[in-house]
């Protein structure tokens, strides 16, 4: 440990001890003080601290945060943390007892597996940072992250998320942490973990545009970098902090990120910089002779893990860098993001075409759906024949642990419960978890597209359900606000088609089916000879609503919401929904999703 630090182990190990969860082991952990008794104010206590959160007032709960240097061991964030994860949660939160039905349900029992459990395909293996936990914390975290992966099947690449798992853990017990990191995921407001491979590389791009601008320190770590480039450097930019900062460093690291973002990472990565430059500037250091022995990359990794400053002097470091907006960062961000997707553009990358192509990708959320079958009991198993027909199936314990809470409420006119509960189990988990609710039906608005668009345009996703005059019953799960018929394109032209791939089909009468968009493939893996037509999910103007297309439209509607046809289309490979092929609408139910 450096000299400059003061450290100091409690005389009386028992409060070590009992200042942690039982799955974590405190032996290692270093209690560091920053400065003498006496010499600055009483740290704030929780309840000091709760009327902030409550009452919304965000810049003095930052600025208490920032100054008050809690001792690892303080139980202050046994409180705080989730206190602040909650900051961040989209819409209500979740039913008590939620996350074990998850497990009950992913695993079969709420029992920790004796096998080793295994993780997502977003998460690196070489960085399941699990920090002071023990092999039992292990398995928890990797039970978090495996539950977190199958209610999110969106998340494509995540290296972060498994470490801030695994930190969360040292200070709650395990399904508080779920709802922690929940809330992170779910934000908003504001970006906490990135979620695809895009979006990864888009923050140490952003990392190392700011460096330019605001720590003299890039051109320093330019010229030290030699042959490997900057590039290199700044890839490892969050391990900086995530798995080289002594765990005292990074626990106050995490304080002011559970309430301000990442944008504290981007600040404390550039106070890194700064202070390495500072201690290699002279070519006699020994932080010099490190980079120019065994490379800048492998220098700034042992500066981290031996940070010869405290945890305070790092955060103010960070924190008083000038100029460096939340605004600013996000241009950067932003503009770092255009760049890298007309890149991919041009070199011919496919995009799906919608607003959430990244977040919402495809047959990712099928392979981890199939990456947790592994883990699943032999009852959640279907077979190949059944996977491919996609929901010809009656519903398992996913729709009776997951949809029964939800549903009841609901009073359709087109489904009764047993078709409800088909129809849960085919949605996303993470939206089997909201409240459903009826925007617009034509029993009680009337059959009217204006209406409907004025009730409904908004919400995102919604539910729509179709009775036909000849009792045909099918609809369609909608991923993207019908409002984006309005949005243009670069050249200001509307775009005719919208939606993600999360968007499907179904059929309840007389046919139960459910019928995925083309690009999650059975198997798991994208189809990467798409076509254009293949991708054509929502498209909306004054006159019609059309669900799918090329070849054919599997879902149109008139304006008077009365008249409609179904076709087989490329888009999702389904045959008419009703056997005439025209259709007369006898009730059209539409569903939002209260929070999500």
């Amino acid at each position: 440990m450096p000299s400059v630090m003061l450290s100091a182990v409690l005389e009386e190990e028992p409060d070590l001890y009992e200042a942690f969860p039982p799955h974590v082991d405190p032996s290692g952990i270093t209690i560091l003080t920053d400065s003498p008794p006496g010499k600055k104010a009483p740290l704030k206590n929780f309840e000091e601290i709760q009327p902030l959160i409550q009452q919304g007032r965000k810049r003095e709960l930052k600025l208490i945060i920032r100054e008050n240097s809690w001792p690892i061991n303080s139980p202050v964030r046994a409180s705080l943390w989730p206190a602040l994860c909650r900051q961040h949660q989209h819409g209500k939160s979740m039913l008590d007892g939620f996350y074990w039905d998850m497990v009950t349900q992913v695993f079969g029992t709420v029992e920790l597996p004796d096998k080793p459990i295994m993780l997502p395909p977003f998460v690196e293996a070489t960085h399941c940072l699990g920090y002071h936990l023990t092999r039992k914390g292990r398995a928890v975290a990797d039970r978090v992250v495996s539950v977190l992966g199958y209610a999110c099947p969106d998340i494509t690449y995540s290296p972060s998320l498994y470490p801030i798992t695994a930190a969360l853990l040292h200070f709650m017990p395990e399904e508080e942490c779920y709802h922690c990191m929940a809330s992170l995921v779910a934000s908003k407001e504001k970006m906490f973990i990135t979620q695809t491979k895009l979006l990864n590389e888009v923050t140490w791009k952003t990392v190392m545009q700011i460096a330019k601008k605001h720590a003299s320190a890039a051109q320093h770590l330019s010229r030290l970098s030699g042959a490997i480039g900057p590039e290199r450097i700044y890839a490892d930019w969050q391990w900086w902090i995530l798995a080289a900062l002594p765990f005292p460093h990074l626990v106050r690291v995490l304080d002011c990120f559970f309430h301000e973002g990442i944008k504290v990472f981007y600040r404390v990565a550039l106070a890194i910089l700064i202070l390495f430059h500072k201690h290699t500037t002279n070519q006699n250091s020994e932080w010099y002779a490190e980079a120019t022995k065994n490379g800048v990359d492998h220098a700034i990794d042992k500066f981290c893990r031996n940070m010869p400053v405290s945890p305070t002097k790092l955060l103010r470091t960070a924190f008083t860098i000038r100029a460096l907006s939340s605004q600013y960062i996000s241009r950067v961000f932003i503009k770092t993001e255009m760049t890298l997707k007309s890149k991919q553009v041009i070199t011919g990358s496919r995009l799906v075409r919608s607003r959430s192509s990244d977040n919402l990708p495809t047959s990712q959320s099928q392979v981890n759906i199939q990456m947790m079958s592994h883990t699943l009991t032999i009852r959640e198993r279907m077979s190949e024949e059944t996977c491919k027909q996609m929901g010809s199936h009656s519903p398992g314990p996913r729709a009776l642990s997951m949809g029964v809470y939800p549903i009841q409420s609901i009073k359709s006119q087109i489904l009764d419960q047993s078709e409800l509960f088909t129809l849960w189990s085919w949605l996303p988990v993470r939206i089997t978890m909201y409240q459903p609710v009826l925007l617009y039906t034509t029993e009680e608005h009337g059959c009217s597209l204006t209406t409907f668009y004025v009730r409904v345009e908004h919400h995102e996703p919604t539910l729509l359900m179709i009775k036909t005059c000849n009792n045909e019953v099918f609809g369609a799960y909608c991923s993207t606000r019908w409002f984006e018929r309005n949005q243009k394109d670069e050249r200001g032209n509307r775009q005719a088609y919208f939606g993600t791939g999360e968007t499907f089909l179904f059929s309840l009468y007389p046919e139960r089916a459910k019928y995925p968009w083309v690009g999650c493939a059975a198997d798991g893996r994208s189809d990467e000879k798409l076509s254009h037509g293949s991708e054509l999910f929502m498209a909306a103007d004054s006159k019609m609503i059309t669900i799918g297309g090329g070849d054919g439209q599997a879902i149109w509607m008139d304006e008077n919401i009365r008249y409609g046809k179904t076709d087989r289309c490329s888009t999702f490979n389904n045959p008419p929904l009703c056997p005439s092929g025209d259709f007369e609408i006898r009730v059209l139910e539409v569903y939002g999703f209260a929070g999500a």
